[in-house]
């Protein structure tokens, strides 16, 4: 989702001007310096369809947070699959955390369809949490969003005791208030020209790097570094960066980036500082 215009050329040649002299702080205040970001993978294809990107997720020194996963129709499907199942119990056997995909539809899905789907996701899958995605953003869908979180929670918990992961979509900068109902809120999902330029909220400098995630599509090799370092600035404790774009209608997010291997190399636990 876009939500900045593009700047103007001499805004841009300003902003840059600014952000050096700043010795690459962000520009306008906001969010604390995350530590070397993990990785937040917000859902590959199907196994049977992308097994190199299923097989890269369970190799050793991926420096993951966590995978979430959509088997048919961007949710847990009409009944459980026996490839996906599989893939997601070695995935989860390494030690990843994998997530059910739920599409809120901005606050306008049937609550009790959501239930529906996420009991499917535990009964089948044994998801670990899940990554609600297209989540609502202003303050008049804090109530619905809630409403869904605490259930999950209890949903999830049910008998076990554990703490099941929760992390909210709204593709954009959210009500403050947001971050009290999941474990990490995603602040940006979009392209890499529109994230260059971002700003983060101010009112994220009073939480821990932990609680935000950043997903960037169409990041050019060449910038690789630079978005690295504009979501360590903007106080993202977990990244997806793919040099992948929405052109003709394709999901940026279903394959692997071109670069994945440099990306393992920058985030993992062998990367310097």
């Amino acid at each position: 989702m876009s939500y900045l215009r593009p700047p103007s050329r001499s805004a841009a040649r300003a902003f840059l001007a600014a952000r050096a002299s700043a010795g690459g702080a962000p520009v306008g205040g906001g969010g604390a310096v995350a530590d070397r970001p993990g990785l937040g993978v917000p859902g590959y294809a199907h196994p049977l369809v992308a097994p190199v990107e299923w097989a890269e997720l369970a190799r050793p020194g991926v420096p993951l947070d966590w995978v979430a996963v959509h088997v048919a129709a961007g949710g847990a499907g009409a009944r459980a699959d026996p490839y996906c199942a599989a893939a997601i119990a070695a995935l989860r056997g390494t030690g990843v955390e994998v997530l059910g995909r739920l599409d809120l539809r901005r606050g306008t899905r049937d609550f009790g369809e959501v239930l529906r789907e996420a009991h499917h996701f535990l009964e089948w899958y044994g998801v670990d949490g899940f990554y609600l995605a297209r989540a609502p953003s202003g303050r008049d869908g804090l109530a619905g969003v809630e409403r869904v979180t605490t259930t999950l929670r209890a949903l999830a918990g049910a008998g076990d005791g554990v703490q099941h992961r929760m992390v909210l979509d709204p593709e954009c900068h959210p009500h403050r208030d947001y971050v009290e109902l999941a474990d990490q809120l995603v602040t940006f999902s979009g392209p890499w020209h529109d994230y260059r330029w971002s700003q983060v909220a101010e009112w994220t400098a009073d939480h821990p790097s932990h609680r935000f995630c950043h997903l960037v599509h169409g990041v050019p090799a060449t910038h690789l570094d630079e978005a690295v370092r504009i979501a360590r600035w903007q106080g993202a404790g977990t990244v997806y960066l793919t040099d992948r774009t929405r052109h003709e209608g394709l999901d940026p997010w279903e394959s692997l980036p071109g670069y994945w291997d440099e990306i393992v190399s920058k985030l993992g636990p062998d990367a310097g500082e």
